[in-house]
């Protein structure tokens, strides 16, 4: 049992922030009075773009960067919430100067982007194979027309719910453990709803670093009409397949740090380009 609980702890550390991701944390739960808090930064920069054929095209370069926090705490042994806000934002579209002398100004955008509140509830807990379900509030805070041009967004103006499963085993007679997960997000305002699918598997070296690597895919039902964004982030009918590389490195028993490269091998409707991601956490016992 120590060592599940051992495990468990270290498995809360694998969190990836995809603007377009789904939430982590696998299906463990915290114990009443502990949690996961951890501030991250995220990059996307990229001239390429997936259409809605899922051809990559050449478009003025943009770059989306989100300082974000995420945490999660346990009001329960079995009953935890979950909070992620993109408290910054900043959205930027590149000057372009073209061969005819003709320019094509550049813009940004500062603020706040949407944030999701959840509630996570352990159904299977204590075992070497744990299951949770989720339920998520997507609140829109976000910008839908920032700048100059009134076309950069930090959110989509949409408020959603996600619902989703998760299933985690910790290994016994090795350092490592596996999570998938399958969640439902219905839309409002016109935009499609989707399915969410992910995995991943980890591995614990020495008890202080963590390897991960995880696979992520958001799948639209093509169902809405709603127009869009212009900068590849929250746009309808976005989907992905996402491959992402993570490590975390523990400096204490509480404290660590973060670092991983996510790449989208396939797409639509979404920027062609890795998206990088680094942060602290503290795991409260």
């Amino acid at each position: 049992m120590k060592s599940t609980l051992k495990l468990r702890s270290i498995a809360f550390l694998c969190f990836t922030f995809i603007s377009l991701g789904t939430m982590a944390g696998g299906g463990w739960t915290h114990a009443k009075g502990t949690g996961y808090f951890k501030l991250g930064q995220s990059i996307l920069r990229s001239d390429k773009f997936y259409d809605a054929n899922g051809d990559i095209v050449s478009i003025f370069t943009t770059s989306v960067y989100q300082t974000s926090l995420y945490g999660e705490y346990g009001f329960t042994d079995r009953l935890n919430g979950v909070l992620y806000t993109p408290f910054f934002s900043r959205v930027t579209l590149n000057r372009v100067e073209f061969a005819s002398g003709r320019v094509q100004e550049g813009d940004e955008h500062n603020g706040i982007g949407d944030s999701r509140i959840g509630l996570q509830y352990g159904l299977i807990s204590g075992k070497p194979f744990v299951m949770s379900v989720s339920a998520f509030l997507g609140l829109p805070l976000g910008t839908t027309n920032g700048g100059n041009t009134q076309a950069l967004q930090t959110g989509d103006g949409e408020f959603n719910q996600l619902i989703k499963l998760d299933a985690s085993y910790g290994f016994q007679k090795i350092p490592a453990f596996a999570s998938a997960s399958v969640g439902f997000n219905n839309r409002t305002k016109g935009f499609s709803e989707e399915y969410h699918i992910g995995a991943e598997v980890g591995y614990i070296w020495k008890k202080k670093l963590i390897t991960i690597f995880k696979f992520a895919t958001i799948q639209s039902f093509k169902n809405g009409d709603a127009s869009g964004s212009a900068n590849g982030i929250f746009s309808n009918d976005l989907e992905f397949v996402s491959f992402t590389p993570e490590i975390a490195y523990l400096i204490t028993d509480q404290w660590g740090a973060t670092a991983n490269y996510g790449t989208a091998i396939a797409g639509e409707r979404v920027l062609a380009a890795p998206a990088y991601s680094f942060g602290i956490f503290y795991n409260m016992r």
